[in-house]
């Protein structure tokens, strides 16, 4: 029995797709469900799956994104794209980036089956049965690791989630939860944080006043550097100032 992973933000369209594949008569079970790219990605940490089926629209993870992660993380399931557009636009996007099929909703019992048999024909033979193996770390992939050091060639210009994300080719809100879960801060405190330690050695390490500190680094309102500085710091700037002299 080949196991699917069905990716589909619409809970009774991924009703539908499952109740399609079993009307086949094939040999695929639908193993799980997932409602965007991201979850399906931290789920296939630990489950592996013989096929993917994913729309390619979806809420903070889309299935061409969904599709470049799988690639860059090694993983080496077959993925065929389902969407509601008759685009062809969207075709020659997903055959790019290396589907193995795209059919359009509704799907049909018999379009259904012929795409899965013709997998089975194509792909099935060639895959091995191999020990189970973890989804690679996203911090092992270049999208936080090139976010960090855009944001170390800007500093200490202005820095915004949009820009890093453009930065990186990645959706804003995907970007915005990744850099979350593998820096286990947010974005904007990752480089609020960046900012007050350039702070801090421009106080420890020159004699510029505090206020031309302020606006090297960008802050025009003087009691607001020294509030941001002292949330981090624990200390107001002159306060830092002092004590390390």
């Amino acid at each position: 029995m080949h196991t699917i992973l069905l990716v589909e933000d619409e809970r009774w369209v991924r009703t539908s797709i499952r109740r399609t594949v079993e009307r086949t008569g094939l040999a695929f079970e639908v193993k799980h469900e997932c409602s965007n790219g991201l979850e399906a990605l931290d789920w296939l940490k630990d489950h592996p799956v013989d096929l993917i089926l994913a729309d390619i629209r979806m809420p903070v993870m889309d299935g061409l994104t969904f599709v470049k992660q799988l690639q860059s993380g090694g993983q080496k399931q077959s993925v065929i794209m389902v969407s509601g557009h008759d685009d062809f636009t969207f075709v020659r996007q997903s055959l790019r980036s290396g589907v193995f099929d795209y059919l359009l909703k509704p799907v049909e019992v018999e379009e259904m089956k012929d795409c899965l048999s013709k997998w089975t024909d194509h792909c099935a033979p060639s895959v091995e049965p191999e020990p189970r193996k973890l989804y690679k770390d996203p911090m092992e992939m270049s999208p936080i690791e090139q976010v960090i050091e855009y944001i170390k060639t800007k500093l200490p210009g202005d820095i915004t989630l949009t820009d890093a994300a453009a930065a990186v080719h990645l959706n804003p809100c995907y970007l915005s939860q990744l850099f979350k879960q593998q820096m286990n801060q947010t974005f904007l405190d990752y480089v609020l944080k960046l900012r007050m330690d350039e702070a801090e050695r421009l106080l420890a390490h020159t004699s510029l006043r505090i206020s031309e500190i302020a606006y090297r680094l960008g802050y025009l309102d003087l009691s607001y550097f020294s509030n941001s500085f002292k949330r981090i710091k624990r200390k107001t700037p002159s306060e830092f100032r002092k004590s390390f002299q």
